[in-house]
């Protein structure tokens, strides 16, 4: 049976194709000779009640200079529950557009398309607080908008990350040590002087050894990882904020954290997802558009995207 997928994501003329893991997975979905399309959120809408996309059919090719090109002439009309799946790849913010489209893709699964990330489970886990429920995986960890709790988290533990709940790629993300003079303002600008909560986590320092990426794709833990390691003078280790990806296989250690975690993600609807994971500690669970795929898959003989696709086509196929 010939299957459809919408990739919801960023401007695809704007990717990077070396290490896009939305662009690797519209490859292995048209390896699989699965029908294409692409569109933005902000062309998802909702009409006499059916959720439709203004979508266009694209063809890929794994070429860092013409990697796609599109087999519409303009934008068509599709019913979102025609699509055999849509694939959620919009990067954070996580801010209200994106609520709305969650809303949207919740109704067109209704109407019958398969929706990963489950839309849901997209407002209700985000990648901060979602920690939260494996409080025995997690650092120290306190979420307040209160700046005497937030100082007074700081002054016991000593050496403190502070970071929004709606960041990516390492942004507003301060560390804090004892006698910081910058403590107040941080805590100001994080909080919107107390109107917004902000997250404060016990500094790990195994962090030179690398913030690790686990991904884990319908319950499966892939058994290697990206450690990004933080460039000289930096203690975030985000590619995007200049941090250097190695792949390395999982530890033992690693593993039983994800194995751990994996269930519950399962439960949620939660088919790609990635785990950031500093020493023993998990410090943010990704689900909104996880990557580092491309980096194992080209370091590895591993290809991600077909566990996926292949657990895709067997929910189809039920």
């Amino acid at each position: 049976m010939a299957h459809s997928v919408l990739v919801v994501m960023d401007p695809i003329d704007s990717v990077k194709t070396q290490k896009d893991t939305s662009f690797a997975l519209m490859l292995e979905a048209q390896r699989r000779n699965w029908t294409l399309y692409y569109c933005q959120p902000q062309d998802l809408y909702l009409a006499e009640g059916k959720v439709k996309a203004l979508c266009q059919r694209v063809k890929v090719q794994d070429n860092p200079n013409d990697w796609y090109s599109f087999q519409d002439a303009s934008q068509i009309i599709v019913d979102c529950g025609d699509f055999s799946a849509i694939l959620m790849r919009k990067d954070p913010p996580f801010n209200m557009n994106y609520i709305y489209s969650t809303y949207l893709l919740e109704l067109a699964q209704q109407q019958g398309a398969l929706v990963v990330n489950d839309p849901a489970s997209l407002r209700d886990c985000n990648e901060k607080l979602y920690t939260a429920w494996f409080p025995e995986h997690t650092p120290k960890t306190l979420v307040s908008a209160n700046a005497e709790q937030l100082k007074q988290f700081a002054h016991e533990h000593g050496d403190v990350i502070f970071k929004p709940l709606d960041g990516m790629g390492g942004a507003s993300i301060f560390r804090v040590k004892s006698g910081d003079p910058n403590l107040s303002v941080i805590i100001e600008t994080l909080t919107a002087h107390g109107q917004d909560l902000a997250m404060a986590q016990q500094f790990i320092p195994q962090i030179t050894e690398g913030d690790k990426r686990i991904l884990i794709v319908n319950g499966e833990v892939v058994p290697y990882t990206l450690a990004r390691i933080p460039s000289k003078g930096e203690t975030r280790g985000n590619l995007a904020a200049g941090g250097s990806g190695v792949p390395m296989p999982i530890t033992a250690d690693e593993r039983a954290i994800a194995e751990a975690i994996a269930p519950d993600l399962v439960k949620r609807g939660l088919l790609f997802v990635g785990l950031d994971v500093i020493g023993q500690y998990v410090t943010e669970i990704n689900v909104t558009s996880p990557t580092c795929m491309r980096e194992l898959e080209n370091e590895y003989k591993i290809n991600i995207g077909a566990i996926l696709f292949a657990a895709l086509e067997k929910q189809l196929s039920a």
